[in-house]
């Protein structure tokens, strides 16, 4: 569980490579979605969108 409500930075990595090792290191949090049945991977703009969804919806519920 990450908290959204801070400043914040996403960095969002290739399909096939992620994020290099020299970037990784800067990183606070590493985050990994939970995929189920025979998907094994998301297109990097999925991704994003899902974790913007997440912080956005974190963001508005600590306003509330």
């Amino acid at each position: 569980d990450i908290d959204w409500n801070g400043p914040m930075a996403l960095v969002v990595g290739s399909e096939g490579e992620g994020i290099g090792p020299n970037l990784r290191k800067h990183c606070d949090f590493l985050i990994t979605i939970p995929q189920h049945g025979q998907v094994n991977s998301l297109n990097a703009a999925v991704a994003a969108g899902i974790i913007v969804f997440e912080a956005m919806h974190q963001r508005r519920s600590h306003k509330e």
